[in-house]
């Protein structure tokens, strides 16, 4: 009996370990980073809602002079929906100095027009480079007690954990939100989901407050002039920029969906949530479509249903090259379409180009990018002859 009854007290304690691993869902915030309200936003809103346990709101960023320039935000749609809203101050990462008074009392005011009934906190973005962390540092701990109660966020970057002073910098906030996407040079990709992870664990061991991750479900174009210096990137409004070279970068739905599950099965330390940027309208042509983002927060399955056929062109022997999405979310414009042996001439377009290997012809992938669920678009011609095959996906 009491060995029966040893096992039964052991069987109880693994219960308890079991449950000590058992994670609550991750807690998803949105930054509406939209300069000008219309329906479509309002429309995201509203379908959103159900999902998002925050807004976090773009109010205003400043300008060339540090002055903060205020956005109209439709207050009415944004407490219809009945989510906590934080209210997001941009300060531009490569002001070299601002007024701090100013600032300080642009916020504060900026806060008290709001109401903190209305208020779940104030968060202030501002990716400056490390040597500028210390002053950075200094600014908050005077907001800080400006805001009293009110709680305040800021975002970070993985290159500040290799400096001292982004304790100092986290001490002055209740809580931080790290950003993984779009830190690095454009040329190495909007995100890596590997690389992402292993700035959050990093994170996670030198930071004691709460955090949470930004994560993306946008693309962008990037600009460079001829001597390969960054001129433009075009993400959420365009930028009119000349450039000899152009490159679309997207956020993969499958490696954002990745992370998320390791963030689940293995949650480190101080993880309160993530925080997506952006909020997708049917407007945001570089956003993920909103069933996307919906199958990616809540686990769904992302199955690829992209195919290629041919169409008849408006040019006698010529065929179009389609590719289609017949499913309900976005999918990664394939790296490579595999054309029939029978298709001597052949060229991409629309970020596609003509490839040889093995002897065989290929379309490939020039920039990254996806197509919307229910979506086609044209990617290349050919002159096939007489043939009834079609071309393939092939990767």
């Amino acid at each position: 009996m009491r060995r029966l009854g040893c096992l039964a007290i052991w069987f109880a304690l693994c219960l308890l370990a079991a449950c000590d691993h058992v994670t609550a869902p991750l807690e998803h915030d949105a930054y509406v980073w939209q300069r000008q309200w219309n329906p479509a936003v309002t429309f995201a809103l509203n379908h959103s809602a159900d999902l998002v346990h925050k807004w976090r709101v773009l109010a205003a960023q400043t300008d060339a002079h540090g002055q903060l320039q205020p956005v109209a935000i439709d207050r009415v749609a944004l407490l219809a929906t009945r989510r906590p809203v934080i209210l997001v101050i941009r300060i531009e990462g490569q002001l070299a100095q601002w007024d701090e008074d100013a600032l300080l009392a642009q916020i504060v005011a900026l806060r008290e027009a709001w109401g903190d009934a209305a208020l779940a906190g104030i968060e202030i973005d501002h990716d400056c480079g490390t040597a500028r962390l210390p002053a950075y540092a200094h600014f908050l701990s005077r907001l800080k007690s400006a805001l009293g109660k009110l709680p305040l966020s800021i975002t970070a970057l993985p290159a500040w954990l290799s400096s001292a002073d982004l304790d100092r910098v986290i001490a002055q906030a209740d809580e931080v939100v790290l950003q993984v996407h779009a830190v690095q040079s454009p040329r190495a990709g909007l995100f890596d989901d590997a690389l992402a992870r292993v700035w959050i664990d990093r994170f996670a061991a030198r930071s004691a407050k709460p955090f949470r991750v930004a994560l993306p479900n946008y693309g962008t174009r990037v600009s460079w002039d001829d001597d390969g210096r960054l001129l433009a990137v075009e993400s959420e409004a365009p930028v009119l920029a000349g450039s000899m070279e152009t490159s679309e970068l997207a956020a993969s739905p499958v490696a954002v969906a990745r992370l998320l599950a390791s963030l689940r099965r293995d949650p480190p330390k101080g993880l309160a949530g993530v925080v997506w940027f952006r909020l997708p309208t049917t407007q945001d042509t570089r956003a993920w479509s909103l069933p996307t983002w919906r199958a990616v927060m809540t686990g769904l399955p992302l199955a690829n249903q992209a195919m290629a056929q041919f169409q008849d062109s408006a040019t006698p022997g010529m065929v179009d090259v389609l590719l289609r999405n017949d499913g309900e979310v976005d999918v990664s414009l394939p790296r490579r379409i595999q054309l029939p042996a029978e298709c001597k001439v052949a060229d991409g377009i629309n970020g596609y180009t003509l490839a040889d290997r093995d002897g065989q012809r290929y379309l490939q992938r020039a920039q990254d990018g996806w197509l919307h669920a229910h979506r086609q678009r044209a990617v290349g011609w050919a002159r096939c002859g007489a043939t009834n095959s079609q071309p393939v996906v092939a990767s």
